[in-house]
């Protein structure tokens, strides 16, 4: 039996694990299990809570003396993924409840780098560290870098974001509908993304508020994506040409999310985290 907690930001709900002392050895097939809305406990993600100097990436170890605790995030198909901004809130809520970590500011380590969290009266921020445009002389040139095509749908153009993990975004030109959208399966790209791409699909609501649906790769369309959010303000701002750093309220079908462009093209999330369920599952 393995103790696990459930817990959700914006409604992007993951499973944690906690491994304090670095022996367990999550397989694809187990956080399968863990992810299934029917046979599990369900989740769009599994995440291990571990020690930094047990994990197996030497890149990841080498953060141990800024980050005490790794966040393994696994997409719900078993794939590692490089971390997940929806999913540092959930983890950062579990260290604090659990006594792991303490103060109003810490670290945590990713496949992505060391993340820094502070605590808010809403939840937690988190700055997601350093974001860039995947093409910069085709966005600058053009305003997009590739073609998505929803299922049923026509392509349209998007712009592609590093934040650590890839993001396209669209801006939903007029006449096609937000929530009529087929999410159901991964939107096509061109020109093709081998290793998968988060879709974002953003419809504009006022000065510095939008709202979005996204498709999260090697998990489907999810209720919020937090670095999928923080790559929609920061595209919906790039095309605005207002490059400040105003905070941008983005709106997901689980709730509402700040996101805040930081100096050095850097962008912090905000937002709550929630801790629903404990309880011990058999692997």
């Amino acid at each position: 039996m393995t103790r696990f907690t459930k817990g959700h930001g914006t409604e992007n709900d993951f499973v944690l694990v906690p491994d304090l002392d670095g022996t367990l050895e999550l397989t694809p097939a187990q956080v399968q299990r863990l992810a299934d809305r029917h046979a599990g406990l369900g989740g769009d993600g599994v995440i291990r809570v571990v020690p930094t100097r047990f994990a197996t990436e030497e890149a990841v170890q080498s953060v141990a003396d800024r980050a005490e605790w790794f966040m393994d995030y696994r997409n719900a198909d078993g794939s590692l993924a490089e971390m997940c901004g929806n999913g540092t809130r959930v983890f950062a809520a579990y260290l604090v409840r659990e006594g792991l970590t303490s103060g109003d500011r810490f670290d945590i380590a990713t496949r992505a780098g060391v993340k820094t969290v502070r605590v808010t009266p809403e939840g937690f921020a988190v700055d997601l560290g350093p974001w860039r445009l995947v093409d910069e002389a085709a966005a600058r040139r053009d305003g997009f870098d590739l073609m998505v095509r929803p299922r049923h749908g026509k392509p349209v153009p998007a712009l592609s974001l590093d934040l650590g993990n890839p993001h396209a975004v669209v801006m939903l030109p007029e006449g096609i509908d937000l929530p009529a959208l087929d999410l159901t399966e991964p939107p096509e790209t061109q020109p093709a993304q081998p290793d998968g791409v988060n879709v974002e699909f953003v419809r504009p609501l006022g000065p510095g508020h939008i709202e979005m649906r996204v498709h999260e790769r090697g998990v489907g369309e999810t209720r919020s994506c937090g670095t999928g959010a923080a790559a929609a303000a920061l595209a919906t701002r790039f095309w605005s040409g207002l490059e400040d750093e105003r905070p941008w309220r983005v709106d997901v079908p689980g709730g509402s999310l700040t996101v805040t462009p930081l100096p050095g093209s850097r962008v912090e999330l905000a937002g709550p985290a929630a801790l629903v369920a404990d309880g011990e599952f058999p692997l």
